[in-house]
Order: C-alpha cells, then structure tokens, then sequence
C-alpha cells in the first residue's frame, strides 16, 4: 500500500493503519529498535510503542514520508527505553559508545534545552550531513542514527574496521570544525 494511503487510514482513524504500517515498516523500525536495545522483547514493545505513537500523532501531523516519521518515533522511543534500563549503569553496547564518539561534537542536552537552539542545531547538522559524500554520509547514518557496530558497518561497506573508524574519526572531526564555524559551539 501507497504511503498516502496509510497516511489516510490514519487520518480516518481506520485500524487497517496499523496493520498496514507493520506489514510495509515494521522490520525497518524493528531493526532501528534492536540496535538501540540489542533485546527482542524490548525492540517489540518499542515497535508497538511507535505505532501507538504514529496513531496519537496523526492527526494532526501527516507525514511527508512516512519511513522517516515512523523511524524518528521508534529511534525516540527506543533510546528512551535505554535511557530507562541503563539509567543506574554506564557503558557496554553500541549506544553509549555511539553517543560518546559524538559528545565531543555536539553541545550538551542542557545547553540546547531551548527548543528554537534545538531547530537551529537539527538544520546545521542536516546541513552538514547532505555535504558529505555519499558513502562517508551512509557511514556517518549508518553509526550515529541507525547505531550499527562498527563490525557491521565494515562487513557492509566490504571496509576494514581500522577504516571505517578512520573515516568515523575524521568525519566527527569535520562536524566539529562544522559547528563552530556555524556558531553552534
């Protein structure tokens, strides 16, 4: 079924939506969900979360893409269910490895905590990733949004790890120099 289409269920508050949805996302979002939480108990629960979440949202949102949107909500959802289950303990996974490589980079929460700050970060970075080349951009989304190993991201790109996290390092480094030469440092 058309994205469109399911938009619409959605809006005609018709059930079809959901099943709709996790027939077309659902191992997408459960894969997003499983990197985060390396738990397929957990990466079901947050997969049902997001289409929870994609129903409250719509109306009065109605997605442009409907991959993203669904994929911004189980990302939101699963590093919330990380932040819960990890609240008492620090390193171990992907997650909080992926999320130290880039505090280096990226102001901390408190000094973002306005939301308009929050825009005008979110369009430097995007501004940012849409001028990489296109593989160190896969990469770069592969690490820091889908949050995969660097194991996984070498076997994918047939790269050594030594590489892939050369191009890591150098990238984060770019982003750095990025964001102070846009003020957001």
């Amino acid at each position: 079924m058309e994205d469109n289409r399911i938009v619409e269920l959605y809006w005609a508050r018709d059930e079809r939506a959901i099943s709709e949805t996790a027939s077309k996302y659902g191992k997408y979002c459960h894969t997003i969900a499983y990197n985060i939480l390396r738990d397929q108990g957990e990466a079901e629960e947050s997969v049902n979360d997001t289409y929870l979440g994609a129903w409250n949202a719509m109306p009065p949102h109605c997605p442009s893409v409907l991959r993203t949107f669904l994929g911004k909500i189980t990302r939101r959802i699963s590093l919330k269910k990380w932040r819960d289950l990890h609240r008492d303990k620090r390193g171990g996974g992907q997650v909080s490895l992926a999320l130290e490589e880039l505090s280096e980079c990226v102001p901390s929460k408190s000094a973002v905590e306005d939301e308009i700050l929050a825009a005008e970060l979110s369009k430097t970075l995007n501004c940012f990733i849409a001028s990489l080349p296109a593989t160190e951009r896969q990469i770069f989304l592969c690490r820091y949004w889908y949050l995969d190993s660097i194991d996984t991201i070498s076997r994918s790109f047939c790269f050594s790890r030594s590489k892939v996290k050369s191009m890591l390092y150098r990238t984060r480094v770019k982003l750095l120099n990025h964001l102070k030469k846009e003020g957001a440092l």
